[in-house]
């Protein structure tokens, strides 16, 4: 099969890829929270219930399939557009498969598995999550840190959320509205951020989902949708889940916009998904979460996110909170690889679409012969390499000390000698 025009293509997946929702399609209907946290205080606790009904894709996922072989993949641009919809098929199958075996299996060639074993690195994700909690674990058992109170109602969020959209995008750009479904507190498209509507938010929340929802989520759909040659850059791939989530929290990272709390909500659901996997049902998954002391609301939301899709009794998961942590030492380490060998445009490229991070490097020449344009929109601590190099390159040096051979009383014996050297 010869390969079609790269504008015709990027003119057509669109339309194939937007009858995959994934999302949308794992949404649980209204209600199913308040019955099984009143059964749950009454000491009569079961299995929320949720008719998981496979969705019918095997046309798309056919048409998507038959694109992708129509595509140059000996092409930068035609390579990413053949990869963007083979993702969609895959993520076809698993909505076909909602409540088999089979959709963990589609949902882990997706997002992958916690305990995915990185030999290079010699760890998994897993590990990263243990890490996080045993480390934070001290710091709230000891109550140094009280928890940040959410008493901003979802309405009144939103009225202060829509001014900044505004004055970064430009006004009327991007809306927010309330959505009494989602099982996050917020969602972010191309065009609009969804806050659930029954949620409260934390003067935390403000800068937090700015910095990930706003200025990572919807910027880098605008800066696809305005690419001239590939406007499927702004399309929300699964692919690139892992990479958008990772610059994401990556952003609230470097903004201060993260708390302890939230990076413990991120490694609790890495942990989450990996005892579903292994059996843990919808109940005991529930009662994991509220043992790590979320309330009960969250505690059910938590679990939620894991079981939409997948068999509540347990063996099976949708793994997607699982790419966060994934994704967050992934972009850290693109970007201090860039910085050390002087490729600081890949920061840009990271923007300039919704990529995965193969494809800032793979789509690089189209970047470089201006045939793909950088970011209209990036977020300051993006903007300023100066600052993002310098930060890059003390995080990459300050890993190499090893904190396993060091606690407090030899660090001070190191000062001690110290200034005994410098008074004698």
């Amino acid at each position: 099969m010869s390969a079609a025009p790269l504008s015709e293509l990027d003119a057509a997946l669109p339309g194939l890829a937007r009858k995959i929702r994934v999302l949308d399609a794992l949404a649980w209907p209204d209600g199913v929270e308040d019955v099984f946290l009143a059964r749950w205080r009454a000491g009569r606790a079961e299995l929320p219930k949720v008719e998981l009904r496979p969705r019918e894709h095997s046309a798309d996922i056919a048409a998507l399939e038959a694109f992708a072989g129509r595509c140059d993949e000996g092409h930068p641009a035609g390579r990413y557009l053949a990869m963007t919809a083979r993702s969609y098929a895959t993520a076809g199958r698993m909505l076909g498969a909602i409540g088999t075996p089979a959709f963990t299996q589609y949902s882990t060639a997706l997002y992958r598995r916690p305990d995915f074993y990185y030999p290079s690195q010699k760890l998994s994700m897993l590990d990263a999550a243990r890490f996080f909690l045993e480390t934070t674990d001290a710091l709230l058992g000891g109550a140094q840190i009280p928890p940040s109170p959410a008493e901003i109602p979802a309405e009144a969020f939103a009225a202060w959320m829509q001014p900044e959209l505004d004055r970064f995008f430009g006004p009327g750009r991007i809306t927010v509205v309330l959505d009494p479904t989602l099982a996050a507190k917020a969602i972010a498209g191309a065009s609009r951020i969804r806050l659930r509507a029954s949620a409260n938010f934390s003067e935390l929340d403000k800068n937090q989902l700015l910095q990930h929802e706003a200025f990572v989520h919807v910027a880098t759909a605008q800066n696809g949708r305005l690419q001239p040659n590939l406007k499927s850059l702004g399309l929300g791939a699964p692919r690139t889940t892992q990479t958008q989530e990772g610059i994401a929290t990556l952003a609230e990272l470097f903004t201060g916009s993260i708390d302890i709390n939230r990076l413990r909500r991120l490694a609790l659901r890495v942990l989450a998904v990996q005892q579903a996997l292994e059996g843990a049902d919808f109940i005991q998954v529930f009662e994991g979460f509220l043992a790590a002391g979320q309330s009960e609301e969250e505690s059910f939301r938590s679990t939620q996110r894991i079981f939409r899709g997948a068999d509540l009794r347990g063996g099976s998961a949708f793994t997607k909170d699982a790419a966060y942590l994934t994704g967050l030492l992934g972009v850290h380490t693109l970007l201090r690889i860039a910085i050390r060998d002087n490729r600081p445009e890949l920061v840009g490229y990271l923007f300039a679409g919704r990529l995965s991070l193969g494809d800032t490097v793979r789509l690089a020449p189209l970047f470089e012969s201006g045939w793909l344009q950088g970011p209209v929109y990036i977020p300051a601590w993006a903007a300023d390499l100066r600052r993002l190099a310098a930060a890059l390159a003390f995080s990459a040096f300050i890993a190499q000390i090893k904190l396993d051979v060091l606690n407090l009383e030899v660090l001070m014996t190191f000062a001690d000698e110290h200034e005994a050297d410098a008074s004698a």
